[in-house]
């Protein structure tokens, strides 16, 4: 802070102790209702905060602080008009792609969503059984604890059912893989052979 923007500091503070004085002043003679004054007080502290947030702002930009933001100017993103108090945290996690602090519900939500991918990269079916088993086993605790946060509301996964579906999966892979691979040799085939090729 320069000396200008210190002295402007202190002259609008004496105001400020100024005017309260001559209010209080006139509330002992009772010319003033209380009420009233207390309401004005709060109205008053709230331009005063709004103003202090302008004058902040601007003198960050004339010092260049928000060159190169790519959000100067804009709405921030996700923005809906919705009051979410935990807005920037969940955006830290979502953009940092930090796991294990989030809260059951939303990270086994995450996790719900992902868990066919994550199954399909397995080969062996006891493997899916034991990821789905570890899966239900930590909804059905995350359901018990009454720790705060949103509700759970992830389903639990039947184990032989997703098996199944698995199953179904893995062999409409197999086949897309095999057909490749025949089309594949079926195109070596029919390219027709240099003659260098041939010699051998």
């Amino acid at each position: 802070m320069n000396d200008v923007d210190a002295r402007m500091d202190r002259l609008r503070r004496a105001a400020r102790y100024r005017y309260q004085q001559l209010v209080d002043s006139e509330i002992e003679r009772g010319s003033l209702d209380p009420d009233e004054v207390r309401e004005e007080r709060r109205l008053l502290k709230a331009a005063d905060v709004a103003a202090h947030a302008r004058a902040q702002i601007e003198q960050a930009e004339r010092r260049g602080a928000f060159e190169g933001n790519p959000y100067h100017g804009k709405p921030l993103p996700g923005n809906d008009g919705r009051h979410d108090p935990d807005w920037w945290i969940k955006a830290k996690i979502e953009r940092e792609e930090i796991t294990g602090i989030a809260p059951p519900a939303l990270s086994l939500r995450k996790e719900d969503g992902e868990l066919d991918g994550r199954l399909d990269d397995l080969a062996l079916e006891a493997d899916v059984r034991a990821v789905l088993e570890d899966f239900n086993a930590r909804v059905k605790e995350a359901r018990r604890q009454l720790l705060g946060g949103p509700p759970v509301v992830t389903p639990l996964r039947d184990v032989d059912t997703e098996v199944g579906r698995w199953r179904e999966r893995r062999q409409e892979r197999l086949a897309a893989e095999a057909q490749a691979a025949a089309d594949w040799a079926a195109a070596e085939a029919d390219r027709p052979r240099r003659w260098w090729h041939r010699r051998r």
